[in-house]
């Protein structure tokens, strides 16, 4: 695949992002796309390895040296049509991806991998601009019909699918604009929102049918009992996120200026949607704390240095990770290792091995923060004696994960069966994959696995809608 001496003649290229100080500015994408000619170098680095373990690194299992190999001989119209067989929105995953795929190259053994995240980036902008991508209507209507609660990734990954099979699928969603998490939990300088936009246009004219504001087992004017779904449709896929994030019981969480990194982002998008946002939580002129390390901390920082945040520290509970892996020990799999974000970049004090022990108010807000330093032995954390510290903090943000899909309305009301993590409990092995304990009920991404990336939900989707398929017709033609 590629260029039998690509790999060495050919330096790994990355994409070139906006500088940090004019990025600060705005709420946009930065990153600069390959043009034809550096993606079709970087294509051609992809060796022809034998094994190519991108594919299994790949929750999808794109087939990566294929359309490496397409870009690299300029065959683009091809490499998407590749690049769609196994992925439903490479939109999405070329930009916020955290690309598994590139850690399990093999040319990661001993050198930098093969860009593939910048070519699928490069390769659907491209489908675009060109006009490839199209819907895919059906030729022929089952006449059975589908209920999709969620619109995140799972839940249009499998509306798609079940669409283009000829099935009715309604997908519901209890935000007022479609797209779960990628809408308003992602911020837009990671990825602006017409890149849903556009897929929701592409996916009604196969006909799929949306409705927003309609919250399944809810309380709301527009609530629907979850009974209803199970007697108007042939199946139901619960494809919501996992939304119960984990708290952080410490004297002070009651202060105002403490609140959930998912209090805070979506106000953001909505503002940037031109929506009016009374008493939006702002990060201008404020010391800025951010517990948690992982992705929608990173989220928070970038979002509070656009605010004009007066600084902004980032806490993890855990050891900073090094800075590079021991690959002999890790590779094809993902490694633990120190990730520096853009927003990281643009800006932040970050702490590793930190607890934190109370939030000090004044007049019922917070002003400052008591840490801790944390030792870690064999997996037990004992506090580092005489290391308390308070930091001045007039906003904290709380990103430290989700535990489990919210239980309270439409999972009561099924009375659905649980996993020990508190998740719809629904195998992905043998026969019944994806099925629920409740007859026609089936469940997919964050819903059924917990909280984990994009990729990993569409995975789920698509294979969730061949489970469906195969339930309603006897048989599926839809991938595994």
């Amino acid at each position: 695949m590629g260029k039998p001496t690509g790999f060495i003649e050919y330096q790994r290229l990355a994409e070139v992002s906006e500088p940090a100080q004019s990025r600060l500015k705005h709420y946009r994408e930065f990153i600069v796309t390959l043009d034809d000619e550096q993606a079709s170098q970087q294509g051609a680095r992809c060796m022809d390895c034998g094994i190519p373990f991108c594919n299994t690194g790949c929750p999808v299992n794109n087939i990566i040296p294929d359309w490496n190999d397409l870009v690299y001989r300029g065959q683009w119209e091809q490499a998407l049509a590749v690049l769609h067989s196994t992925n439903n929105f490479p939109d999405f995953t070329g930009r916020i991806c955290p690309a598994p795929c590139e850690a399990a190259c093999t040319l990661n053994i001993n050198t930098d991998p093969v860009g593939i995240k910048s070519i699928e980036h490069a390769i659907v902008d491209k489908g675009w601009e060109k006009g490839w991508i199209l819907p895919q209507p059906p030729k022929v209507k089952t006449g059975k019909t589908v209920a999709v609660v969620g619109s995140g990734p799972a839940g249009l990954a499998a509306a798609q699918q079940l669409a283009r099979v000829g099935h009715s699928v309604v997908v519901f969603e209890k935000s007022d604009r479609l797209g779960g998490l990628l809408r308003y939990g992602i911020p837009d300088f990671k990825m602006e929102k017409v890149h849903i936009d556009r897929r929701i246009v592409q996916m009604e004219a196969e006909g799929v049918e949306f409705r927003v504001n309609h919250e399944i087992g809810g309380s709301g004017p527009e609530a629907i009992p979850a009974e209803r779904l199970l007697a108007e449709f042939d199946a139901l896929i619960l494809a919501g996120g996992a939304e119960s994030p984990r708290d952080l019981a410490v004297p002070g969480r009651d202060l105002d200026g403490v609140h959930f990194a998912m209090d805070f982002l979506p106000q953001q998008n909505k503002v940037n949607a031109g929506d009016q946002v009374p008493e939006q939580i702002k990060a201008t002129g404020k010391h800025v704390v951010v517990i948690g390390g992982g992705d929608t901390g990173s989220d928070c920082v970038g979002t509070s240095n656009r605010h004009g945040a007066l600084s902004v520290t980032q806490f993890e509970l855990m050891p900073q990770p090094p800075e590079s892996e021991n690959k002999s020990l890790t590779w094809p799999y993902w490694p633990l290792k120190l990730r520096t974000s853009s927003s990281h970049e643009e800006g932040c004090a970050r702490d590793f091995a930190v607890s934190t022990k109370e939030f000090i108010g004044e007049s019922g807000k917070v002003k400052a923060l008591k840490m801790v330093r944390v030792d870690w032995q064999n997996g037990r954390m004992n506090e580092v004696p005489d290391s308390e510290v308070e930091i001045p903090a007039d906003l904290v943000l709380l990103a430290m994960g989700f535990v489990s899909p919210v239980k309270n309305g439409l999972l009561e009301q099924l009375a659905l069966e649980l996993d020990a993590r508190g998740n719809v409990k629904a195998t992905t092995d043998g026969d019944g994959c994806y099925a629920s304990s409740v007859a026609k009920v089936f469940a997919a991404g964050d819903m059924r696995r917990g909280q984990s990336l994009v990729v990993w939900a569409i995975r789920e989707g698509r294979q969730c809608a061949r489970e469906v398929d195969a339930f309603l017709m006897g048989r599926s033609d839809l991938p595994r």
